[in-house]
């Protein structure tokens, strides 16, 4: 099953960076927007996967905007790029008696 957050991407001077609203403290960098995309859908999976594992809800994907101003307020960086991404959500674990002794 998958599931899309909404992501967004800023252009810094050598490299991009990446965030969701949704997902707070969950980001990603890489020199082109490209590697940038496949290391924060990394990032969001992984997350995604440790929070099932520690029995945590995974987070709603609920964001439709993002306020450029809360980060970037004096509007210095000039290239954002956002968009909705796919990631895979980790399939919930049966554990039977013999795997959990």
């Amino acid at each position: 099953m998958t599931r899309e957050y909404l992501v967004f991407y800023e252009k810094g001077a050598s490299n991009w960076s990446a965030f969701s609203p949704d997902i707070p403290g969950c980001g990603s960098l890489g020199d082109t927007l490209e590697d940038t995309r496949a290391n924060m859908r990394e990032a969001v999976e992984l997350y995604l996967a440790e929070t099932m594992k520690a029995g945590e809800p995974i987070p709603e994907a609920l964001a439709t905007s993002v306020n450029i101003n809360e980060f970037d307020p004096n509007h210095e960086t000039k290239e954002y790029f956002v968009e909705w991404l796919a990631v895979t959500l980790p399939q919930p674990h049966s554990f039977t008696q013999d795997q959990a002794a």
